[in-house]
């Protein structure tokens, strides 16, 4: 027999960890090759993660809800290759004696390996801290003694991400700790001259008779700690544009038919949209840039991530990678691959990383513009309206006149940190432009 470790897998740059939330198969269960055995959760995406192997599940390392590192094991499975690859011997029996405590070393090893891991994030009081909660607070300097401090939501008094969120923005707001070797009276003096801040709580709002109270599920949660940490993080100023897609829409009209018998696909708006985006990005590369802490990351790949809606009513951002490599027919077919694996909740996790700019349809929903929240680390985000006739003047070398366009809103949401208004307003104003520009005789 031989022992083989299920390892967390690796499902993006930006994931450390690991939720376990449903085991799929127990203890002395067979499992077939690329079998799922667990499925799990991130702040980004749910997945199933499958067997590298055929054998028996021997040993379980760790629960269901709990936080389990990328790169850790997470079960051992018993495999046959080993005995089936050796031939019978009249040493047999001694052989197997021999494999049973070398495959019970492994696990015990593997097992004490998994306490030391939670032993090293948790403090001297015994309280257990996630690998996230213990880097952010490495990355805001918070001390142990600090730490075990922090008010707890999660199970058992536990941390979460949410929890250090508040308690970070809070931090900031309170006076700031006196040099050792201050004098403890003007350390007191510096404390109260200090103005007092109110730390700021959600209300609690009691139901009325017949209201009905309806309990977030997972993925919404992390959706709406995901929207209020980057309303914290960046300061965020929009800019509108209307834009004259008349070219686009008759264009689009003419060839999708034939586009759709040629190449087994339909052409909606957005890779249009996302070819002119990729065209205005390379114009003002500063805007496909990341933050951290005060250095600018400015982005090689230009990863354009496109908002869907789920039937559950959540949002997901599945990315269409180097899109600026792709031509109109190759992001066709990638808006559509990854549109209806959202819709059938089939993305994997590398789907959904790596994303350098966003953008989002309002117009589906027959929303003229909106003012689109910021997907971090990202600092821009641009949401569609939706595309309505208007009156509008016409100017001609021989005068001006009133005929009907195609119109839409462009809202052009930044991070007022690092992109000014004027880079942010002529963003929009770029992308508008090679939208007015494009051929209506253009060929596929």
């Amino acid at each position: 027999m031989a022992q083989v470790e299920l390892i967390m897998p690796k499902m993006g740059e930006s994931v450390a960890e690991a939720t376990i939330i449903k085991w799929l198969k127990e203890e002395g269960d067979s499992i077939e090759m690329e079998e799922s055995v667990l499925e799990i959760a991130t702040d980004k995406v749910d997945s199933e993660v499958p067997s590298p192997t055929e054998g028996v599940l021997t040993k379980k390392l760790f629960n269901e809800d709990d936080v389990v590192q990328v790169g850790q094991a997470i079960a051992i499975i018993e495999t046959e290759a080993a005995a089936n690859a050796s031939a019978p011997s009249s040493n047999g029996a001694a052989a197997a004696n021999s494999t049973a405590p070398a495959a019970a070393a492994v696990v015990e090893q593997t097992v004490v390996a998994a306490q030391e891991t939670v032993a090293t994030v948790s403090s001297t009081e015994g309280r257990f801290y996630s690998p996230l909660v213990r880097n952010m607070a490495k990355e805001e300097g918070i001390a142990q003694a600090e730490l075990d401090t922090v008010p707890g939501t999660g199970a058992e008094g536990r941390v979460t991400k949410k929890d250090m969120l508040t308690y970070i923005s809070n931090r900031g707001n309170a006076a700031a700790p006196a040099p050792a070797v201050q004098s403890e009276t003007k350390v007191v003096k510096e404390v109260a001259a200090a103005p007092a801040k109110t730390a700021i709580v959600a209300p609690t709002v009691s139901a009325g008779q017949g209201d009905e109270i309806i309990e977030m599920d997972r993925m919404r949660k992390k959706i709406a700690e995901h929207m209020v940490m980057s309303k914290h993080v960046s300061p965020h100023v929009t800019s509108f544009v209307e834009a004259d897609v008349t070219n686009i829409v008759n264009w689009r009209n003419r060839i999708k038919n034939d586009f759709a018998k040629r190449e087994g696909e339909k052409i909606t708006y957005t890779p249009i949209f996302i070819e002119a985006l990729v065209k205005t990005i390379k114009d003002f590369p500063m805007i496909n840039i990341a933050v951290s802490g005060d250095n600018i990351i400015k982005r090689n790949s230009i990863n354009v991530g496109m908002a869907a809606a789920l039937p559950s009513g959540n949002l997901i951002v599945p990315v269409i990678k180097n899109a600026d490599q792709l031509n109109l027919i190759g992001l066709t077919k990638s808006v559509n691959d990854l549109a209806n694996r959202a819709r059938n909740n089939q993305l994997k996790p590398d789907d959904i990383q790596g994303g350098t700019y966003t953008m989002t349809n309002v117009g589906t929903f027959g929303n003229v513009m909106g003012t689109p929240i910021i997907n971090q680390p990202q600092v821009a985000i641009m949401a569609l309206g939706s595309i309505n006739k208007k009156p509008s003047v016409i100017e001609t070398p021989e005068g001006d006149f009133i005929g009907i366009r195609h119109k839409m809103f462009l809202s052009h949401s930044y991070d007022h940190r690092v992109v000014d208004g004027a880079l942010g307003g002529m963003f929009v104003r770029k992308l508008a432009d090679y939208l007015e520009a494009f051929d209506p005789n253009r060929e596929l």
